[in-house]
């Protein structure tokens, strides 16, 4: 009895204001990424997409100096860069003690690398014909607005909650928004892949948090066990 008493308390103490704003985030990026699935492929609308991009030609023909940038800046969320960030971040925070914020970056990159191509093949949408970049592979959901949105906003939260800086939060979402607005400039996803992305990504993390957040508490919670029953 004492020992079923205490994994209820257990879980009723993740019941925290962050875990019901976690909830709150998850059926909102569940809701968005389903509301744009039905845009794209059920009703085949393609209006969103075609004023996005009516504003960022707009942008490209009044500023045509902004590619080099734009390109530049898309960099930071491709493969090449995401790799040695996704494996030199969670070395520094081993490096330092900080094992779970380790882990929390290493599972959630890993694993928004596979959920991002294993959506992009379920729905199966071509890219754009008139790409300005070249680029390889499905465009739904935009893997470089997705994966921008796990591994800055991995890194925006444990800056704000673990390291006490929340200042840096939102540069570093404001950076992974950016990057997203760049895979539409270069026309190499439409708005609707960007902003499903963005939902994916965002889905992603808060379930990799709650994931751990719910492994690590019962971790502490059988350690206790044993210390009582070793008393």
């Amino acid at each position: 009895m004492n020992r079923f008493t205490t994994r209820i308390v257990a879980l009723i103490g993740l019941l925290t204001a962050e875990v019901v704003l976690s909830i709150l985030l998850l059926l909102a990026a569940f809701g968005l990424f389903f509301y744009l699935a039905r845009v794209v492929f059920v009703e085949n609308s393609v209006a969103l997409d075609q004023w996005a991009w009516g504003i960022v030609d707009g942008w490209r023909h009044a500023a045509p100096g902004l590619m080099g940038p734009v390109r530049f800046v898309t960099t930071f969320a491709a493969l090449p860069f995401l790799l040695p960030a996704g494996l030199v971040v969670p070395a520094l925070l081993f490096w330092r003690g900080h094992r779970r914020e380790a882990w929390e970056i290493v599972v959630a990159m890993a694993g928004g690398i596979l959920l991002n191509q294993l959506l992009k093949t379920i729905f199966n949408r071509p890219r754009p014909s008139d790409a300005l970049l070249n680029t390889y592979g499905l465009s739904f959901p935009s893997g470089h607005a997705m994966m921008a949105v796990i591994f800055y906003g991995a890194l925006a939260w444990l800056a704000a909650r673990h390291f006490r800086r929340p200042g840096w939060a939102v540069p570093l979402l404001l950076w992974a928004g950016l990057i997203g607005l760049t895979r539409v400039y270069l026309h190499v996803h439409y708005a609707t892949d960007v902003l499903a992305g963005f939902a994916g990504g965002l889905a992603w993390l808060v379930v990799v948090r709650a994931g751990l957040r719910f492994f690590w508490k019962e971790e502490k919670v059988l350690l206790e066990e044993g210390e009582v029953m070793r008393k």
